[in-house]
């Protein structure tokens, strides 16, 4: 199904479905179709939105982490949201774990998957590698399980990005923005329920990873899928659904 990209006051997002809302962020690499089997199950019940966050914009790339959290805070403003449950993948669960922890009063839930703020493992190397297709493939099916998951679109995304000097300072320094900004000291303050759903074959943030997350966060979950790596909801959308709808209906029934 093909959604709308709405454009308000310079934010450029998906609003999909009606109710409780949900606030989906995808990592540095990530589009808002990563989501799209989440959409298209939740929208049913849920007001499902996602930004897109300004990765390859030079304030991102000089304020890092921070700067795109304090972009997530304005975009929430704007939209006049409240008692959201917020969901992200590796930098997206990032900003999502800051934004909790200083806007606790405006989250209900907190979601998780593959997400960096402990440890990353930077896609494996030296990436992004200008001009070499071969390689960016190569990179881009490493963060999958089963490399028949990512189609030759998105890896056409991917390259034409690092094509651009630019985009490449701004992967380049949110990436090392998001190291440097290690969160094991701040997780003990997040109060609301969280799920952690992690690709027990996960390489970027591996599952020792997920685990260290489970025992900081006192009010977490935490669930594995198997034969599965980086991005859950992408490449085993089922049982990610089925994880989050049970975790959304427990919440409920309290």
């Amino acid at each position: 199904m093909a959604f709308t990209v709405h454009n308000r006051n310079g934010f450029k997002y998906l609003d999909e479905g009606e109710g409780e809302v949900m606030v989906l962020l995808h990592g540095l690499f990530g589009a808002l179709s990563n989501w799209d089997d989440v959409v298209n199950k939740f929208s049913e019940s849920y007001r499902v939105m996602i930004p897109l966050l300004p990765v390859y914009e030079k304030s991102s790339r000089k304020e890092g982490v921070i700067g795109l959290t304090r972009f997530l805070e304005r975009f929430v403003d704007e939209m006049e949201l409240n008692h959201m449950t917020i969901m992200g993948n590796s930098l997206g669960g990032h900003i999502a774990l800051i934004y909790t922890i200083n806007n606790q009063e405006k989250v209900d839930r907190l979601i998780l998957t593959g997400s960096s703020g402990l440890f990353e493992n930077s896609m494996g190397g030296s990436f992004p590698k200008r001009g070499s297709y071969a390689y960016i493939k190569e990179r881009v099916e490493y963060t999958f399980y089963d490399p028949a998951t990512v189609t030759k679109e998105y890896i056409d995304e991917v390259f034409e990005t690092t094509t651009s000097i630019s985009k490449c300072m701004a992967i380049v320094g949110i990436a090392k923005s998001a190291q440097r900004h290690n969160l094991a000291n701040e997780l003990h303050k997040i109060k609301v329920p969280t799920l952690l759903v992690w690709g027990l074959n996960d390489t970027i943030t591996p599952p020792l990873v997920a685990h260290d997350f489970n025992r900081l966060i006192p009010n977490s979950k935490l669930r594995f899928i198997d034969k599965c790596c980086h991005a859950p909801m992408m490449e085993n959308p089922e049982k990610f659904n089925a994880i989050l709808e049970a975790f959304l209906e427990e919440k409920t029934l309290v």
